[in-house]
């Protein structure tokens, strides 16, 4: 099977839908837009800053992490300004459902108890793959944000 290379316009939907998506997480997971972040190059990747702390991680802030070969991870704060820790991968699909996403930030927020770092899964798809399951999101009429 041969690959249709992306287009102008498919890139065009790919932002308006990833950046659909991430508003839509951001939601449910109780932040606004304005805690958000998006890094289009490849591999394309999200950040959603979020309130609060982990209980096993006091002191530290959070934020929620996306890119596409991995999905969704928890992570920390470093306190020398380094590299994210990960906490907890969500795992299972690319896109999951923002109620998903939230139900994930609620468990892993609620464990008292530490634990190693995750393998993160490989959730890798095609780009066009991840354009259709994005597109669920965008709604054309309303422009991309």
């Amino acid at each position: 099977m041969r690959v249709q290379p992306m287009t102008t316009d498919h890139e065009y939907r790919l932002l308006c839908g990833m950046s659909a998506y991430v508003e839509a997480v951001s939601a449910a997971v109780g932040v606004g837009p304005e805690s958000c972040t998006l890094d289009l190059d490849s591999p394309m990747s999200a950040y959603i800053a979020l309130d609060g702390q982990l209980a096993a991680h006091p002191g530290r802030d959070t934020a929620l992490i996306w890119d596409e070969r991995h999905g969704w991870s928890l992570t920390i704060e470093t306190h020398s300004g380094e590299d994210l820790l990960v906490v907890a991968c969500l795992g299972g699909e690319l896109v999951p459902p923002p109620s998903r996403v939230r139900d994930f930030v609620r468990t892993v927020s609620a464990r008292t108890q530490r634990a190693p770092s995750p393998a993160p899964p490989d959730l890798r798809r095609e780009r066009t793959d991840l354009l259709c399951r994005l597109l669920d999101y965008w709604t054309p009429l309303a422009g991309c944000r």
